[in-house]
């Protein structure tokens, strides 16, 4: 029987995810989280060796496949030094502005396994101290970490375990509003991450059979550009990457509907592809919009450059401010779900 869309169920996934701290190279809470998920539903799976994980359903026509991915990994930061006033500067890990994480909590990650907390602020962030705390750069030299632990050196810091290299997640400051919205850092892309993974529990549970044989990849070095480029099997024939949509001026894009991607900074999508999941989308009266991102790449991309020999497509539900405090509405997530599942139960395009 065709499956319902549980909005409250959906949330709830994405919800648990973005509560996981994943900045890349630090995903193996993460792909474990979804491991123990997929071991629940009896979906058989394989880690690669950059540790993402791929599971595989069979479909009917097992001689043509489809590979659909998401991925875990999100911004973050790296300890680049410890100051002598027991300070952390951090370098960036993936596409964030200094300014969008000031005041940010964040938590450091020790090789020891050991977490501390802190909050991310400006060196002159007192206005009774500093002339120029409105007006000072954010910038690397001027952002900093205020550890929340009695330090007023770098040898106090050292002796707790932190070093240069440890990693930094930024608190998401998840919230599920009564109206729909969810508001939280890292919707990009553990929103459609929670999208797969709630289509693979509702298909496994109404046992529905795909047309054809599908790998689900959770990936996890997207935001730094090399995370869906491997490990793609031979018979797959169309790559379809579910990531966010960007909203902003000039953009078709909202927080309603799912967007199909006709273009990004990489290029076109292939136009046969972007027109059978836009047709998919008018048959099953699915809410859409086709939108171009400007300053963007997906992990498809990211295949053809790798020079895998594929139908490449991207669709996802509309952020707003990504990268930054982003939000969605249940609507966008529900609206891609649809898709994403009536594109797995159609032929190839």
């Amino acid at each position: 029987m065709p499956i319902t869309f549980s909005g409250k169920e959906l949330l709830q996934i994405i919800n648990e995810l973005v509560s996981i701290p994943s900045p890349s190279g630090y995903t193996d809470q993460i792909i474990d989280h979804i491991a123990v998920f997929l071991d629940r539903l009896g979906i058989s799976y394989v880690r690669n060796r950059k540790g993402a994980l791929i599971a595989t359903v069979p479909g009917r026509d097992s001689d043509h496949h489809r590979l659909v991915t998401a991925h875990v990994d999100t911004l973050g930061a790296m300890v680049k030094e410890i100051k002598a006033d027991g300070r952390l500067r951090l370098t960036m890990i993936g596409g964030s502005r200094w300014a969008h994480v000031e005041g940010e909590y964040c938590k450091i990650f020790t090789a020891d396994d050991n977490t501390f907390t802190g909050t991310i602020l400006m060196h002159q962030s007192s206005v009774h101290v500093y002339k120029d705390a409105s007006t000072a750069e954010r910038n690397q030299a001027n952002m900093e970490v205020r550890l929340d632990a009695k330090v007023e050196s770098a040898d106090d810091v050292r002796a707790l375990g932190i070093q240069v290299g440890d990693f930094v997640a930024f608190d998401p400051r998840v919230e599920i509003l009564p109206t729909g919205f969810i508001k939280s850092r890292h919707l990009d892309d553990k929103a459609s991450a929670g999208v797969l993974m709630y289509l693979l529990q509702e298909m496994q549970e109404n046992q529905e059979e795909l047309r054809h044989t599908t790998h689900f990849l959770f990936s996890n070095y997207e935001e730094i550009g090399f995370g869906g480029n491997s490990n793609i099997p031979e018979e797959v024939v169309e790559y379809l990457a579910v990531d966010m949509g960007a909203i902003g001026d000039g953009q078709t894009t909202d927080e309603f509907t799912v967007s199909i991607c006709a273009m990004d900074s990489t290029g076109p999508y292939n136009a046969r592809l972007r027109q059978h999941l836009v047709n998919l989308a008018e048959k099953n009266k699915i809410g859409y919009k086709v939108d171009i991102y400007p300053f963007y790449g997906s992990d498809a991309s990211a295949a053809l450059r790798a020079g895998h020999d594929i139908v490449h497509g991207l669709v996802g539900p509309g952020i707003d401010a990504s990268h930054a405090f982003e939000r969605t509405h249940v609507d966008s997530l529900v609206n891609t779900a649809k898709l994403v599942y009536h594109y797995l139960l159609s032929d190839l395009s």
